[in-house]
């Protein structure tokens, strides 16, 4: 182990309705339910994984909040990252909704704001990122404890904090992706760990630069977060054989109907993950175990890391070197892959829960 500055290393439970053994087509055994998604966190708990993202998607799969609520109790070290849609809260119960799940999984929680409209309602980019970056002010002035006197464009609140806090005394860390220029000053502003989907080495660099310096303009400074899906196999060509073969029963009108279905389908950051998968060659490599075809068949994240342990590892560590403090993997299956990158990779990595 060469690494010597600790990253934190995160999954992902399939509550979207997103876990396959071939991209595109549905397995009753893997769709979204209580009984598999508790199942993938506990698998990765098992592995050593430190957080584990609950994803929200409104036209999807199933509630993460009820999800948070139940799974809380039955894990005893990983973090939960637990995805909440701001066009579908208010605030102050929201403040409290944090604080009381914090205190079941003993002050474990983390948070991963979506600037998301309310369903059936349609905000321009400039008011939905507006309202989320209130939103994220909110929380942290009514989470630290402090009496809110709060006035913005959304909101115009004053409320004592919530009686129950977290165990901290402190809002717990927000984490929030956007490449569009209101999801950047929002993220400037308001978030703590900002968030990015796959991309190539030179732009991974060049969001980190510029995302330091908006928030450094506000007096503030940022950890990065790298969300990504990995392949890992004993050989390069055991992996990409895989790779291969999530593709195998994938054909194209079924995965644009997928990644229509997405609210988020037209967003800047889906955009760009078209993009890479636009330059990949015909092996849908965009560069060295950089796969842009999981991005056929989701909106969002599209891209995974491929190789045998050597070379994903190596991966990370190029990241890692770039600035890149916390990674969200996943993989398809999502419990059968979190067992071989713990196997495989984790033990190799110098990792830790993010400390802020």
């Amino acid at each position: 182990m060469t690494d010597t500055k600790a990253c934190e290393v995160s999954w992902f439970s399939a509550l979207c309705d997103d876990d396959y053994e071939f991209l595109g087509q549905p397995d009753p055994a893997l769709a979204s339910s209580w009984e598999h998604c508790r199942n993938i966190v506990l698998q990765a708990e098992k592995g050593g994984f430190d957080n584990i993202l609950l994803p929200s998607g409104y036209a999807l799969g199933i509630d993460t909040t009820m999800f948070a609520g139940a799974i809380a109790p039955l894990v005893e070290k990983i973090r939960l990252l637990w995805a909440v849609r701001m066009g579908e809260d208010w605030p102050p119960q929201l403040a409290r909704r944090i604080a009381t799940l914090d205190r079941i999984l003993g002050g474990r929680l983390t948070v991963n704001i979506i600037s998301s409209d309310l369903p059936g309602e349609k905000l321009g980019s400039r008011e939905r990122y507006q309202r989320t970056l209130e939103v994220m002010q909110i929380l942290k002035i009514m989470l630290n404890g402090e009496h809110l006197k709060y006035q913005g464009e959304f909101y115009d609140l004053d409320l004592a904090p919530p009686r129950i806090g977290t165990v901290s005394g402190k809002c717990p860390p927000l984490y929030f992706g956007g490449l569009s220029e209101e999801a950047r000053e929002a993220a400037a502003q308001g978030c703590d760990v900002y968030l990015m989907w796959p991309d190539t080495m030179d732009k991974v660099r060049e969001t980190i630069a510029d995302m330091t310096a908006r928030a450094a303009r506000h007096g503030r400074t940022l950890k990065f977060g790298y969300r990504a899906h990995v392949i890992v196999r004993e050989t390069e060509d055991e992996a990409r054989a895989y790779a291969d073969r999530l593709l195998s029963k994938l054909d194209d009108a079924t995965g644009q109907d997928i990644r229509q279905k997405s609210l988020d389908s037209a967003s800047v950051g889906v955009t760009r993950q078209a993009e890479l998968r636009s330059a990949a060659g015909g092996d849908g490599f965009v560069e060295e175990n950089l796969w842009t075809g999981i991005g056929r068949a989701r909106s969002g994240c599209g891209a995974a890391i491929v190789g045998d342990p050597d070379q994903v590892l190596a991966k990370l560590r190029a990241y890692q070197a770039e600035g890149i403090d916390a990674f969200i993997l996943s993989g398809y299956p999502h419990a059968a892959e979190a067992d071989l990158f713990s196997r495989h990779v984790l033990p190799q990595i110098n990792h830790a829960p993010l400390v802020l």
